[in-house]
């Protein structure tokens, strides 16, 4: 077994292995083991009960606050196992830094990443703190008249949904709903035949999320829609379901991280839109929980519960199942792609075709049902190169067969 983001090896009892207890304590539960060479060789530790005691020592001395952690010993090869808890009293640091895991090991995180700790340890979001900018409401007013039948928008209604702190100032999820702000927001580009070639480009920011939402459907349904006359109707026909479309707009606008000075972006091609967000999965989430829709963490819940009062969002936690739905009778399936510091939601055309190869049907032959191999595995299997191997599996993503899991020495494929 190979180190991962949740596994770390050490061959002997050193401090190195404190980081990792920092980055487990700040990011998510993970396990040390003492006795296990890098390569995953099993050499054992002596006096392992004394080990413990040192170990013990050495986390009580140099982490702060404590952690929440617990040790055992494997009699049969004396291996050592720490199994750190994520805390609740954030952040956690080693000799003045806090840490995250970066694939296999642990790194020190950036002043952005240390301020989201902070405010997660103090149990607070980024939208809730105060925001001093000068704001008025003339578009969530109208869109709650819309909506909800509210006749006017007032303080009380502002509190209602959440958008004063708790010492009675406006918060920056109350900024972000202003008619005007200081915060990024939507970069649209409409491509040619290559990137290369921009035929069209709009960027909505300093502006409502709700005109960027409503902006970025408009845009959409330039490029997306066309009306059909069939004898005396009219048929709308979409290209993109505009439903696929409009959770993933709503998804990144609630899910992003508001405190990086970055659009989300919204790429338009003949195939596909690709729309994609700043910020990875929100703290203690996993890939698979969120592709599945198990379980739904909202990185802004402010603005999460009101754009479900205004219908932008149906339920939480179901939006990855809606835009998966919108393509249930189409061979080709939307595809997501996760990672550290980003998610991008991929909708292709329902009409796109891709031509499998002899050697890609070979490859969707042994990913039957729901196997999933290494790319390393794959080529081993059906003896091919690794370059050979990788050619043809971005092909297969790139025409929706064949997704991708994981990250780094951890990613394995499957049929979709």
């Amino acid at each position: 077994m190979k180190e991962t983001k949740t596994l770390e090896y050490k061959s002997e009892v050193t401090n190195s292995f404190l980081k990792t207890v920092s980055a487990f304590s700040n990011f998510g539960t993970g396990k040390i083991q003492f006795g296990i060479a890098d390569n995953g060789d099993v050499l054992g530790i002596n006096n392992p009960e004394q080990k413990c005691l040192d170990i013990e020592n050495k986390i009580n001395d140099s982490i702060s606050p404590k952690p929440d952690y617990s040790l055992s010993i494997n009699r049969k090869n004396n291996v050592i196992t720490l199994e750190v808890n994520e805390g609740r009293y954030k952040p956690y640091y080693y000799k003045g830094k806090a840490y995250r895991r970066s694939d296999t090991s642990s790194v020190a995180v950036d002043q952005i990443e240390l301020k989201r700790l902070t405010l997660e340890g103090e149990n607070l979001y980024f939208e809730s703190l105060f925001n001093d900018d000068e704001m008025s409401f003339t578009v969530l007013e109208k869109s709650l008249i819309e909506k909800l039948g509210i006749t006017k928008v007032n303080n009380d209604t502002l509190r209602t949904l959440g958008l004063y702190t708790k010492d009675g100032r406006l918060n920056n999820a109350a900024s972000l709903l202003s008619d005007k702000n200081s915060f990024p927001g939507i970069d649209i580009t409409r491509f040619g035949s290559s990137i290369d070639n921009i035929l069209d480009r709009e960027t909505f920011s300093n502006v409502s999320i709700i005109t960027q939402y409503n902006n970025a459907v408009v845009m959409y349904r330039r490029y997306y829609q066309y009306e059909q006359i069939k004898g005396s109707d009219r048929v709308l026909n979409e290209m993109i379901p505009e439903k696929a479309f409009r959770e993933a707009v709503a998804n990144a606008l609630v899910h992003r991280t508001w405190d990086v000075d970055s659009n989300i972006r919204i790429s338009m091609f003949d195939d596909r839109i690709e729309v994609s967000s700043p910020g990875g999965l929100p703290t203690g989430i996993s890939e698979d929980e969120y592709l599945h829709g198990n379980i739904s963490t909202l990185r802004n819940p402010i603005l999460g519960h009101i754009f479900f009062r205004l219908h932008y969002i149906e339920m939480f936690g179901t939006g990855i199942k809606r835009i998966i739905d919108a393509y249930k009778d189409s061979p080709i399936k939307p595809s997501f792609e996760i990672r550290d510091n980003s998610i991008t939601v991929i909708l292709p055309v329902l009409s796109a075709t891709g031509t499998i190869t002899s050697d890609g049907n070979r490859l969707l032959d042994l990913l039957k049902g729901e196997l999933r191999y290494s790319s390393s595995e794959i080529a081993e299997k059906l003896d091919w190169s690794k370059s050979k191997t990788i050619k043809i599996l971005n092909g297969l993503m790139d025409i929706g067969y064949i997704v991708k899991h994981g990250r780094g020495r951890g990613t394995k494929y499957s049929k979709k």
